[in-house]
């Protein structure tokens, strides 16, 4: 996600911050140091109501283990974490040892740290790796769009049915319908989009949340 809606004025968007569940000063503040660290890649971090979404939903589905690709920061993950039950586990996956260093610091801060595995390296061979049994109540996917294809396909057998599937920047700045936007990114959600569509696994349905959000049940 982004940290705001796209379809959503900065007026409106404060009004939909201001009539949510406030944000603690562990988020607010890991926001603002991701902005003063990481000032080009601010807009990976997903914005208050959204993460405030996230945790609603890991509560309401019951999720007990859930895996994370593409970690940045840690924003989403502390969001994921809490809403997981005490004896829950969060798997998170991402290439970044400087961006996920912070991570760990407001894991520590969030409470959250011992519901949280961190595994370095390429996410597709971080999933490959696990046991065959692996499965998983809730997945979230934000990396390289270019993977999100591949990503899927090893996410979906491993899910548990009933299962919720979340894929981030799925509507691409609204570059999907521009047919001049070839770019590799554009061109990857595209294929995952449609692959989504044909998809007979899951019943999925794509929000105008942040950047696009594709939400997906395992039947």
């Amino acid at each position: 996600m982004t940290r705001s809606s796209e379809s959503l004025t900065p007026e409106l968007h404060d009004y939909v911050v201001d009539h949510s569940e406030p944000v603690d000063d562990v988020l607010a503040d890991l926001a603002k140091e991701t902005a003063r660290l990481f000032p080009d890649h601010r807009g990976m971090q997903i914005g208050p109501e959204q993460g405030t979404f996230t945790t609603l939903l890991t509560r309401a589905c019951g999720a007990r283990d859930a895996v994370e690709i593409g970690t940045f920061t840690g924003y989403s993950s502390i969001c994921f974490a809490r809403g997981l039950p005490e004896d829950g586990h969060l798997l998170a996956l991402d290439i970044s040892e400087e961006w996920t260093s912070v991570a760990r610091r407001y894991w520590e801060r969030a409470g959250v740290a011992d519901r949280i595995t961190l595994r370095i390296g390429p996410a597709l061979e971080s999933l490959r790796s696990l046991p065959e049994d692996t499965r998983f109540d809730l997945a979230f996917l934000d990396a390289d769009k270019e993977g999100y294809v591949d990503y899927w396909e090893e996410l979906v057998p491993r899910m548990r049915p009933g299962g919720l599937l979340l894929a981030d920047n799925t509507l691409s700045h609204g570059r999907v319908v521009d047919p001049t936007a070839t770019s590799p990114a554009v061109r990857g959600i595209r294929d995952f989009n449609d692959r989504l569509v044909a998809d007979d696994r899951v019943t999925q349905v794509l929000l105008p949340i942040g950047d696009g959000l594709t939400l997906a049940r395992r039947n």
